[in-house]
């Protein structure tokens, strides 16, 4: 392993002369090898095809949609000084984005230059408003609360002893689409709340498990109190198999074993909160996952006889998938489980052991996903963001990627995750003279009186905030947003509210 940059790696401290010890190095190979077999177009048995075909589809064409936004912005700046310019230039923006332009920006074009920053921003919201209108419209990803999906996994999730699934990936957005793609999870299914570094707010997600657990007392959903069942809190951070050194977790200074490490710590200390704060046994399944952003394989941690994660024994799925690729559907069932729990066949896992098998075999079709259609390996091992979501939400949002998250109530908490954001798309867009597109996001109750209002009000504040830590690039058009509420009660999409380049009312006199 390389050196080369290691004196300047965050949280790394002075040691022997020995190269400091990273989970990537055996990944590393195990990438090596796996990429050996990506010629023999050989797909594995336990591979959903027609899934892979469908998720597919549906991340180029969203993908496509952002895409598409700069060579059309070009093929407009041309004209911008030709007759009937804003007629032709709302013709093309239609045909090739199937949005239209904002007038009050289009109708200077003729005292002035375009502001092409301006009508970035606004591609890029209206883009998303699109996404979201499909997502809840037409429940592209099959995962909405109340299909048949949905209700089948939660059914298994009870059998394996689980009431609830909360999962904490990184707020890298190339984590975005950890629950729908890469572990085949209905999203409806699963509580998820994106951090940086995949470090969760503790006493947040106390108060999570508190409604759970009233829920069941109360209304036994989504099953009775009495029932033996346990809330299953996974957290995924991430690493590179191409580029540790450099593509690992930004919050860990890439350090694999350190993302893996303070993962650990704090379910740990989420699971002592909730046996101190309660009594009556009251406790929590934990899980540490490690995602490989560049083949999108896991790693699971498993656990220690006495209840702790076992942060050097893993299960490789991408170790799995390698060695029975040549099997039959039976004989690599078998393999699976003598790996899990030295059993013959899936009827005879229990408890968490049957949700490890499930993740592993949702996830050999995610591994052949990459393996068809990226040849093994994604091509952007590194960021590749199209917009920055702020605040609470983003349902809709399951696509590698696609969005950084900085999940927040107020910019002041959520800072840390936001200048992270805000420096990533300085590399992405900024210097290459294109605004940061950031779409702040508030769901609430609509059964709760004046949530509605408190949700405007939150966006309106947290863009004000915004607007003042990141003066310059607001002022220079290097950054703009866009606010959003969404009534996460009913199913329908994101409502805009309003964009940072809106049209100013004139002044009555």
């Amino acid at each position: 392993m390389p050196l080369r940059g290691l004196a300047k790696r965050k949280n790394y401290s002075l040691g022997p002369t020995a190269p400091m010890k990273t989970f990537t190095e055996s990944i590393h190979k195990q990438n090596n090898n796996f990429n050996n077999q990506i010629n023999s177009h050989k797909t594995h048995n336990w591979t959903n095809v027609s899934q892979n075909e469908k998720l597919y589809q549906y991340e180029s064409q969203i993908k496509r949609n952002f895409d598409n936004i700069v060579p059309t912005l070009k093929e407009i700046a041309r004209i911008q000084h030709q007759d009937n310019f804003i007629d032709i230039a709302q013709s093309i923006a239609k045909n090739n984005l199937g949005i239209g332009l904002p007038l009050h920006i289009l109708d200077k074009s003729w005292v002035k230059p375009l502001d092409m920053r301006a009508l970035y921003a606004w591609c890029s919201f209206k883009q998303h408003e699109k996404l979201s209108d499909d997502f809840f419209e037409n429940d592209p990803l099959d995962g909405a609360t109340g299909g048949s999906s949905a209700k089948e996994f939660e059914k298994f999730m009870l059998d394996c002893g689980i009431h609830l699934l909360d999962i904490t990936p990184c707020s890298d957005g190339r984590l975005a689409h950890s629950v729908a793609y890469v572990m085949r999870i209905p999203f409806s299914a699963v509580r998820r709340r994106s951090h940086a570094g995949a470090l969760f707010d503790i006493e947040n997600t106390v108060n999570r498990w508190v409604k759970t657990e009233h829920s069941r007392y109360r209304e036994n959903t989504p099953n009775e109190a009495i029932r033996d069942t346990r809330y299953l809190k996974v957290v995924t951070y991430h690493f590179s198999s191409v580029d540790p050194l450099h593509q690992g977790c930004a919050a860990h200074g890439s350090n694999d074993e350190l993302a893996a490490k303070e993962g650990s710590k704090k379910l740990l200390a989420f699971r002592e909160a909730v046996e101190n704060s309660f009594c009556c046994g009251a406790s929590v399944d934990l899980m540490l996952i490690g995602l490989d952003t560049d083949t999108d394989s896991l790693k699971i941690h498993l656990s220690t006889s006495d209840g702790n994660i076992d942060l050097e024994k893993t299960i490789s799925t991408l170790e799995i998938y390698n060695s029975t690729i040549n099997f039959s559907k039976e004989e690599a069932e078998k393999e699976i489980c003598q790996i899990i729990d030295r059993k013959s066949s899936k009827e005879q896992l229990k408890g968490i052991n049957k949700f490890i098998f499930k993740l592993i075999v949702n996830n050999i079709s995610q591994i052949d996903y990459v393996k068809k259609f990226y040849k093994g390996s994604y091509e952007d091992i590194g960021h590749a963001e199209r917009f920055i979501g702020v605040g609470i939400g983003f349902k809709e949002v399951h696509l590698r990627n696609l969005t950084y998250f900085a999940h927040l109530d107020t910019v002041e908490e959520g800072a840390p995750d936001l200048d992270v954001g805000v420096k990533i798309f300085k590399g992405l867009n900024v210097s290459k003279d294109l605004p940061i597109p950031v779409v702040i996001r508030f769901d609430y109750s609509g059964k709760v009186p004046g949530a509605k209002e408190r949700a405007i009000n939150d966006c309106k504040r947290v863009n004000n905030a915004i607007s003042i830590r990141y003066k310059d690039l607001v002022d220079q058009g290097l950054l703009h947003t866009c606010l959003t509420i969404r009534d996460r009660d009913n199913i329908h999409s994101a409502h805009i509210i309003g964009m940072s380049f809106d049209k100013k009312l004139e002044e009555a006199h």
